[in-house]
Parts: structure tokens; C-alpha cells; sequence
């Protein structure tokens, strides 16, 4: 079932004692079927140790590739980044990091003949006609770190971030920079706020029409009535769990970057 806990039944240290016997002999094996017979001793022993130092560095690569597969296979069967994560000793965000884009798979059956085939996975989704552009005017370090990783879990994605509104407005009256196609924006922050840029951008002729989600801590209602007053195009207060963040990060972008239509660049 999703999010069920997954535990070894033996120590790290067990598993990795087992682990290196039984690739130490898979490599020793592999190594002397490519070495070459040489007289001489020293160039003997020089031989089988690069030839183990090579079959150990393939393996390395083959390890890798079947952890990816694994991983894809633990997340079609219910588990989420945590467990795979806590599976190989590392954290949540660092099983992300690893392992980009599991969670987007399809399966392809032959149903014709009734045949269980090899899944093919989808390892990320299909690729759009150029990245999509998001902005993300966030002064919270950790807070934007961790809507980075959700809209990259999601496919090619162009995230700028501006610590506040005045850096915000800098980047979109450049000429050269990308104009965007979303713009994520927290409410409180420094110089100028959220409030007073999304009034800005929303009375900005050539600004107007970029959708502006408000993603923000707060759910008072005088900054949610105030925030659509000004024209804002949704408003989302930030769930306090990490999986419900990331769920609501990866809802708007699915919304306003694959459903919603968007308007023409200028």
C-alpha cells in the first residue's frame, strides 16, 4: 500500500558485509575471464588488478542502472521518495535528488494476446516544445528549495527566483530575460511585498496577463480577499506537511503549465 513503512530485517553493516563478498567474487570471476595469460609475475599481478579495477568500475554503472530500476519499481508498487530514500540510507530529498521523475511511468501490455510484457517506463513526462518558464518571487530559502524540487519532479522546468518584489519587477522589465509563463508568489517578504507587486503587475499592460498563483503561509481572510482583488489568479496557502507542500506545488504547476491554456507571448 502507498506509504507503507519498509524495514531490513538485517543491520546496514550485515547487508554491506554481504553486499561486498558477493561483489568482491562476481568481480574476481569476471576479472580473469578478461585477463590475458602473461608470463611474467609482475606483469601478471598488474594485469588482474586493472582487470578487476575495470570490471569493478562496470559494475559500478550496472549498479547504478538497477537501482534506478528498482526505485521506478518500488514507486509503481506504492512507495514514496521517503521509503526509497530510508531503503538506501539516505533522506527524502536526497532520493528525489537521485531519482528525478520516477512517479511519471506508463504501462505497455500487449492486451491483444494477453501477455505480461516488461513494463517500459516513462521516466519523465513528455517533453513540451520548450521549457516552461516560472518565476518564483520567494524569500524563504528553504521554502524555495523545496518548490524547486517539486516543479522539477514534473519535467523540463525554468525557475528563476527573486527574494522580493523589486528584484521580481527588475527581471520581468529586462529585455533579455525569458518572459514567464508562471509566477509563483509568496506574500511577505522585504522591500517590496507580495501585495504591492501583485497590484503592480495586474495594472502592468504588458505584465497583466502572466497567471499569478499566491503561494503563502497565511490564510487570513483580508490577504485572501485582498489578493483577488487585485486580480490574482489563485491563491494557496502552504500546507505545513512536506508531502502535502509538494502535492500542492505540483497541482498548480500541472494546472497552469499542462491543462490551462496560455496566453501568447508578447
Amino acid at each position: 500500500m502507498p506509504g507503507t513503512n519498509f524495514h531490513l530485517r538485517t543491520t546496514p553493516k550485515e547487508t554491506a558485509a554481504v553486499a561486498d563478498a558477493a561483489v568482491a567474487g562476481l568481480a574476481r570471476r569476471l576479472a580473469l575471464q578478461l585477463q590475458n595469460d602473461l608470463s611474467h609475475p609482475a606483469a601478471e599481478e598488474r594485469a588482474r588488478a586493472l582487470a578487476l579495477l575495470h570490471v569493478l568500475d562496470h559494475l559500478h554503472e550496472a549498479a547504478e542502472r538497477l537501482q534506478r530500476a528498482a526505485a521506478a519499481d518500488a514507486a509503481r508498487a506504492g512507495a514514496g521518495y521517503p521509503q526509497i530514500g530510508r531503503a538506501c540510507g539516505m533522506t527524502r530529498q536526497g532520493a528525489r535528488r537521485r531519482w528525478p521523475g520516477i512517479f511519471n511511468h506508463t504501462d505497455h501490455t500487449d492486451r491483444t494476446n494477453h501477455t505480461d510484457e516488461a513494463t517500459t517506463e516513462q521516466l519523465t513526462m513528455n517533453a513540451p516544445a520548450r521549457p516552461f518558464d516560472v518565476l518564483l518571487v520567494e524569500d524563504d530559502i528553504a521554502d524555495a528549495m523545496l518548490i524547486e524540487e517539486a516543479l522539477a519532479e514534473r519535467g523540463a522546468r525554468n525557475l528563476v527566483q527573486a527574494t522580493d518584489g523589486v528584484a521580481a519587477l527588475e527581471h520581468l522589465r529586462n529585455p533579455d530575460s525569458p518572459r514567464p509563463d508562471l509566477i509563483v508568489l509568496d506574500l511577505n517578504m522585504p522591500r517590496m511585498n507580495g501585495r504591492d507587486l501583485l497590484r503592480i503587475l495586474k495594472n502592468d499592460a504588458d505584465l497583466q496577463t502572466i497567471p499569478v498563483v499566491v503561494l503563502t503561509t497565511s490564510s487570513a481572510p483580508d490577504d485572501v480577499a485582498g489578493a483577488y482583488t487585485s486580480h490574482a489568479n489563485a491563491y494557496v496557502t502552504k500546507p505545513v506537511n512536506l508531502d502535502e507542500f509538494e502535492q500542492a506545488v505540483q497541482s498548480i504547476d500541472s494546472f497552469y503549465l499542462d491543462t490551462a491554456t496560455r496566453p501568447p507571448r508578447a
